[in-house]
């Protein structure tokens, strides 16, 4: 099936008003009304946060949730997020990470789960070999238990993984046949990482791609900026289409994910959230 212009609405683009990563992290937007206006507006899929997953199942089981996204006719869900699993087993947040893994390994097989994304977005130091292995096996318990690929983000406050040179270092390390680059237009450019650089990838280590606008110029607060500033593709002052055309140079297939954590865009009604996500980001592709 050709992805070369599906687009995937992902979690904190469509949630709401949530707290992201301070807070209540689920959704008020009942899971079918994301699914209804996905579909409704062109979408062909949705993203769906661990804690919003927990929230959602208290309610409904996950044959449940797979006949929604067959009902809408939504093809592909994101799986997120897996942080902490690099760290010593002894070490509490790692076994958080295990509880989380363990939930989402579970809801992958039963969904249509197009991949599972990872990283490190508290920032936590790891010795890079350490941080490669560990990837790998994250990857082979990936590979026992559904199909879904294992993508690792590549993001400005990672320590371990500073630059692409690094992230795809770490993916050919680990070898693993369901690994991969998870690359968002917004790190991208907050990198300096021009759309010609990404052009030159191996294709078969682009896992997955997010878009995402915002501002050159650094607001005096990052964090703040990282989770309520960021812009619909093609209202800030990235080089979206660029990036595209680029990455579809280097062999990337889609389907394209539209990530925009954004304050404005949470305080409007769910509606005009799907509509306006959707019409600037299919720009992007034509």
């Amino acid at each position: 099936m050709d992805a070369a212009n599906d687009l995937v609405a992902l979690y904190w683009t469509i949630s709401g008003p949530v707290e992201v990563h301070v807070g209540r992290e689920w959704s008020l937007f009942d899971l079918r009304d994301r699914c209804a206006h996905a579909a409704r507006v062109g979408f062909n899929g949705i993203g769906i946060w661990h804690a919003d997953l927990e929230h959602v199942l208290e309610t409904r089981t996950l044959a449940e949730i797979a006949a929604l996204f067959d009902e809408f006719g939504l093809r592909y869900l994101e799986l997120e997020f897996l942080q902490d699993w690099f760290l010593d087993l002894s070490d509490e947040r790692r076994r958080e990470g295990d509880r989380i893994r363990e939930l989402l390994w579970e809801a992958a097989p039963v969904l249509p789960t197009h991949h599972v994304k990872v990283g490190n977005i508290p920032g936590t130091p790891c010795d890079f070999d350490t941080l490669t292995e560990r990837y790998a096996e994250l990857c082979a318990s990936a590979a026992e238990r559904h199909g879904a690929r294992v993508v690792y983000e590549l993001i400005p406050s990672d320590p371990n993984v500073p630059d692409l040179e690094t992230a795809l270092a770490l993916v050919e390390g680990a070898d693993a046949p369901n690994g991969g680059l998870a690359l968002d237009t917004w790190h991208l450019s907050k990198l300096g990482i021009a759309p010609d650089v990404v052009r030159r990838l191996p294709p078969e280590r682009l896992g997955w791609v997010e878009l995402s606008d915002g501002r050159w110029e650094n607001m005096p607060d990052f964090v703040d900026e990282v989770v309520n500033h960021r812009e619909l593709p093609g209202e800030g002052e990235f080089p979206i289409r660029e990036y595209v055309a680029a990455l579809r140079d280097a062999g990337y297939e889609g389907p394209w994910g539209v990530e925009v954590l954004s304050e404005k865009l949470r305080r409007l009604p769910i509606g005009e959230i799907f509509d306006r996500a959707y019409a600037t980001s299919s720009e992007q592709l034509r």
